[in-house]
């Protein structure tokens, strides 16, 4: 079946800004479900244009000229070792969005501190999930609800207490810290406002300067450089 083969075709339609998804997943029939979902809703702006079993596959495909917008990408592929390494060097060509049954606290992490821009679980719904591949497409980032909770609840038992060692990286002041880890969580900046009683444009320039001194550009690579920091071995909370 079509959605089945290897398609290098990354053009789209005329006069219809598409964005462009390969879908990496060694079932079948998940593979024909993902693509399936992605061009069925009404007015979505999402098409599948390669879908394929493998990463031999996909690199296939890439050494012929795609160039896809987001990978979505099977995090258990062809065992039970999640495909860290795959994440990592995928998400030096392109974003990649981790789909899987998974919710397990150390696979999104892993994901995460990999180069994911996103993390979904098989369990989200369609609508969920195309509006997923368009966040990580734009440059943002993206995780199911479930999974954003799972998150936080990591990262506050992983927190740095009173007196702990600084984390690894550049130096940030006790505010930039204190900020970082509610981006990590997903708080928007008008929520962090709030809880560190402040306005929401202190926020925004605490951000400004922690991307500057982290040396990060979107959303995406802020959230991953906040959860690499709080979820450091050295300086976190015991476990």
């Amino acid at each position: 079946m079509a959605a089945d083969r290897v398609t290098t075709d990354f053009s789209a339609a005329e006069g219809s800004p598409m964005i462009t998804v390969a879908v990496v997943d060694d079932h079948p029939i998940a593979r024909h479900g993902i693509a399936h979902i992605l061009g069925a809703l009404p007015d979505s702006s999402v098409t599948t244009t390669a879908s394929v079993g493998s990463l031999p596959e996909l690199e296939e495909a890439l050494a012929a000229g795609a160039a896809p917008d987001v990978i979505v990408l099977d995090l258990y592929l062809d065992g039970g070792t999640p495909a860290l390494d795959a994440v990592a060097a995928l998400s030096v060509a392109t974003r990649v969005l981790v789909m899987s049954a998974s919710g397990l606290p150390a696979d999104v992490l892993g994901a995460i501190k990999a180069g994911a821009c996103g993390y979904v679980t098989k369990h989200c719904s369609a609508e969920l999930f195309v509006a997923a591949v368009e966040t990580v497409a734009a440059g943002g980032f993206s995780l199911s609800a479930e999974l954003a909770d799972i998150l936080q609840a990591e990262l506050t038992r992983r927190e740095p207490g009173p007196g702990a060692d600084v984390v690894v990286g550049p130096r940030l002041s006790p505010r930039e810290e204190e900020t970082l880890s509610y981006v990590a969580r997903g708080f928007t900046h008008a929520q962090i406002a709030t809880r560190l009683g402040v306005r929401k444009t202190t926020v925004d320039t605490y951000v400004e300067r922690i991307r500057a001194k982290l040396q990060v550009g979107n959303k995406a690579e802020l959230t991953r450089a906040a959860i690499a920091r709080l979820s450091s071995d050295r300086g976190s909370a015991p476990t």
